[in-house]
């Protein structure tokens, strides 16, 4: 009687050897057999394991002319990988599959990370994978809009999403991983979305966007205390700009030979207007913001009598009016009554 049982068992029991090891080449087919899932999509949740993989391939992107996906330059909380959502033609939607990479962390599900490495021999045209290690999408700034051609060729919006390394986790980079830089200069109209950083722990709530000033980001590194002091600013100023009936936008500038986007901060087309935004009021942050002025404003179509202004969340030292002052750059800045110097005086 014991023996049969244990025939039993071992024929229900999956024969794999696979594991989630970075730096292991596998497949589609290989994940799907030790976790389920889909293996056909970018984003493939697993539901019963748990886990959502995201499977990379920027070579797919270069065929469309945009190259999003890659691994971009390290910021103040350690690496990121960014990665086009889900969605081939028209403008990409946080729902779907989008949804379940956006909100994996909130769905208690770990996002794992593969990116192509070559077809299978014999494989009729499927990619081998290799994986990166388990990520995280970005609690700080979890995606962005780009503006790309989807498959049809037509410009739509993309969802960027900006994934990082778990803590303490250890991925298997490869020099062919970085974004590649882009081919030439353009200027793409994009819309303005919210800045505020979502926290890592619940969804998005209008109450929390708008009366949170910080939030903790659980990054590499260890918790990191994340303030949404720019985030209010931009969201503030942007109801009074609608509700003084202006139109405002933002730009996506590529340039030939360097990789990601500049993005401004908000374009107010109303009054031909192209303002950067600090959450804090130092000399250190406002020098920070002419210097981005002057660079993006080279680069934008359209420049004559276009104005540059500074939005700061409090009223700064005479002395740096005086700096924006000389350097032709205006003042917006938050107090009790709203916005002191909007709109610009002609």
């Amino acid at each position: 009687m014991g023996a049969e049982m244990s025939v039993e068992l071992l024929m229900v029991v999956p024969m794999t050897t696979f594991e989630l090891v970075p730096g292991v080449i596998t497949t589609r087919d290989e994940v799907v057999a030790t976790f389920g899932g889909g293996k056909y999509q970018g984003i493939e949740p697993a539901n019963e394991a748990k886990k959502v993989f995201v499977y990379s391939d920027p070579s797919a992107g270069e065929e469309y002319g945009y190259t999003f996906d890659g691994r971009a330059e390290d910021d103040e909380y350690g690496p990121l990988y960014l990665y086009t959502g889900y969605g081939a033609n028209g403008d990409q939607e946080m729902k779907s599959r989008n949804k379940s990479l956006r909100y994996h962390v909130e769905d208690g599900r770990e996002l794992h990370l593969f990116v192509a490495q070559g077809k299978v021999p014999g494989g009729g045209g499927a990619m081998r994978q290799r994986y990166i290690g388990q990520m995280m999408v970005d609690p700080i700034n979890p995606v962005e809009i780009r503006r790309g051609p989807g498959q049809d060729h037509k410009m739509r919006n993309a969802l960027v999403f900006r994934l990082r390394p778990v803590p303490g986790s250890t991925p298997a980079w490869k020099e062919e991983d970085w974004l590649k830089p882009a081919a030439g200069n353009d200027v793409e109209e994009v819309d303005t979305v919210p800045v505020i950083p979502a926290q890592a722990s619940v969804k998005d709530k209008k109450s929390e966007q708008h009366t949170t000033p910080e939030t903790i980001a659980d990054v590499p590194g260890g918790p990191r205390t994340v303030l949404r002091r720019e985030g209010l600013l931009m969201e503030a100023f942007k109801k009074d700009l609608e509700a003084a009936g202006h139109v405002h936008k933002s730009f996506q500038i590529t340039i030939a030979g360097e990789v990601g986007a500049l993005t401004p901060d908000l374009y107010d087309i109303t009054d031909h207007v192209l303002y950067e935004a600090k959450g804090l009021t130092t000399r250190t942050n406002i020098r920070m913001a002419i210097g981005q002025l002057a660079d993006y404003r080279r680069h934008l179509p359209n420049p004559e009598g276009l104005r540059a202004a500074v939005l700061l969340p409090s009223e700064p030292s005479k002395d740096v009016k005086d700096l924006l002052a000389s350097q032709n750059v205006y003042l917006v800045y938050q107090d009790e009554d709203g916005f002191a110097g909007f709109p610009l005086a002609t």
